[in-house]
């Protein structure tokens, strides 16, 4: 499935639906006298070196020539400033109540005029690794950020000779090219921390004001999931791997927020008990035709906390931000890794870093795990409806995370909900409740993983890899608990049966229901649930008979 980025003649007009104010204002500035065409990671490794402020490291990038790169490319270091995550209170999207489109058309005008004066580089991409779902990014980033437009190469799939040749083989979706307007440097005493602006019907999108670069990589994750969606694949923010062992085969996708474990669970090795090969930790999509997977981006965006310089996997690195740098003991620049300057220091990987790594899984999925942080929740649950298991995937619980920059009245430890793990959502949630329901509805199955600590006692994440081995080999001893849900016997995380625990319980369930109905009314209603998630978990509630 390609998009479209040319048009007849006669298609050219205000009854196109794939044209609107914002689109074409976006579109017009890639042909101005002032933008330049960059294609490759190479030409972007060596603006992005020459860039003020990069810093050149020692290490070398490992088999660059599998990478659109040169031998003896070395891995950049590059800084920003107070921000380091992604910004979710400046996002804004178009057909939103409440969202005024001509308002945020005439800023984004206004930040394409002041942007005249600048060189503006613009990249080209792809979205989707496989000819059933391919979809082309356009980017304009100004000079001075080179690093973000080399990033930006490196994390989605740039125009190689192999995926062109894939993407003119696909066939055409009725959907526009994505078009993407940046400008960090783009300041507004409203939006003091930047905006970022999607009109997801029309595939196009301004960030302005942000140079961290998670806002560029899911900003354009926002729109490729969005196409995704109408095209009926189910939209995925998590990871999917497969297991092998004796000529059976298990599909399995882990859903959470970062630092949840995700990223953990779909590279573990498994101490080799299972053949393992990784579509993605981050971004896929589901065919609701046949339960095929397809990877949306080739590299890895992987927090550098857990990986000290020394870590055998800085092997894989292709750039690095924020974090600090040093002289080792043979005077090379070496980065300082584990968050020592900032939280939420961040490197883009190779996708060398999976040793069985595909970018389409054709064997149909076999189970959902959704990843949370809830501590009155045991290791592990097994939800054997498939309205409640969409139902506990739309109020998905976890904590905030130094991947997110939230302002001063947010609590950060507190547990917030997140459907379905992706706060990146730019269409209604009942598609992806809808969606996710239709997998289990095919069989699909589904668990819920406490990552977190269960009441006072830290679940290990040895215990969590070991229980989605037991899923796989079904030896767990289930015990039925309340309706359609069941629990894992496991020493130690077995759930109390006194009031207080079941209290606490029904408790975390009613702020899932309380979330349900807020949805209702919030945002004019736009991620209203249809009511059987709130009738599934009021009949769960009711069934603890408290």
């Amino acid at each position: 499935m390609a998009t479209k980025e040319f048009f007849n003649i006669s298609e050219i007009s205000k009854t196109n639906p794939l044209f609107s104010k914002i689109r074409v204002t976006i579109e017009t500035a890639f042909y101005r006298n002032n933008v330049e065409l960059v294609t490759t990671p190479r030409e972007a490794y060596k603006l992005a070196k020459n860039s003020m402020g990069t810093i050149t490291t020692d290490w070398e990038v490992y088999k660059p020539e599998l990478l659109g790169l040169d031998q003896g490319t070395k891995v950049l270091l590059f800084n920003d400033g107070a921000v380091t995550g992604r910004y979710a209170a400046g996002r804004r999207i178009i057909g939103t109540p409440g969202i005024d489109e001509n308002s945020f058309a005439e800023i984004i005008r206004e930040a394409v005029y002041k942007s005249r004066y600048k060189k503006m580089y613009h990249a080209v991409s792809f979205t989707g690794l496989s000819k059933e779902f391919i979809v082309k990014n356009h980017i304009l980033i100004p000079e001075g950020h080179e690093n973000l437009l080399y990033n930006w190469l490196l994390n989605f799939q740039y125009p190689s000779i192999e995926y062109e040749k894939m993407y003119k083989e696909s066939s055409q979706l009725n959907e526009g090219d994505i078009y993407i307007f940046s400008d960090p440097d783009w300041y507004h005493p409203d939006y003091p921390l930047g905006l970022a602006i999607f009109d997801p019907e029309h595939n196009c999108g301004a960030i302005l004001g942000m140079r961290y670069f998670g806002e560029f990589k899911k900003g354009t994750l926002t729109l490729g999931w969005s196409i995704a969606n109408r095209n009926n694949y189910v939209s995925c923010h998590g990871g999917l791997k497969k297991f092998e062992k004796n000529n059976t085969y298990f599909v399995a996708a882990f859903f959470g927020l970062s630092g949840s474990g995700k990223s953990t669970l779909t590279h573990a090795k498994h101490g080799g008990k299972y053949k393992i090969t990784v579509l993605h930790d981050d971004a896929f999509i589901i065919s609701l035709k046949d339960l095929s997977s397809i990877a949306l981006e080739p590299s890895y965006f992987d927090k550098t906390a857990d990986y000290p310089s020394d870590s055998l996997d800085n092997k894989y690195l292709l750039t690095i931000q924020n974090c600090g740098a040093t002289k080792d003991s043979n005077g090379k620049i070496v980065p300082i890794m584990e968050d020592i300057r900032n939280g939420n220091g961040r490197a883009i990987k190779s996708r060398l870093w999976s040793p069985n790594r595909v970018d389409k899984i054709d064997e149909p999925i076999n189970a959902v795990f959704w990843l949370m942080k809830d501590p009155v929740l045991p290791p592990i649950l097994k939800v054997e409806d498939p309205i409640l298991a969409s139902t506990l995937g739309a109020t998905l619980t976890t904590k905030r995370t130094s991947a997110e920059k939230l302002d001063s009245n947010v609590d950060p430890n507190a547990l917030v909900f997140e459907p379905y793990a992706n706060p990146f959502r730019t269409y209604p949630l009942s598609d992806d409740f809808n969606k996710f329901k239709e997998l289990f509805q095919k069989d699909v199955m589904c668990y819920i993983l406490n990552t977190g600590y269960f009441l006072n006692k830290k679940v290990p994440k040895e215990l969590t890899i070991s229980l989605v081995e037991k899923v796989i080999e079904k030896k767990i001893e289930w015990v039925q608990w309340f309706k359609n849900l069941s629990y894992a016997k496991i020493d130690g995380f077995i759930p109390p049966k006194d009031e207080k625990y079941t209290h606490l319980l029904k408790e975390s369930l009613l702020k899932r229901l309380k979330f349900i109905v807020l949805k209702k009314s919030e945002n004019g209603g736009r991620d209203k649930l249809p009511n059987e998630a709130e009738i599934s978990l009021q009949n769960l509630i009711e069934s603890m008979n408290i």
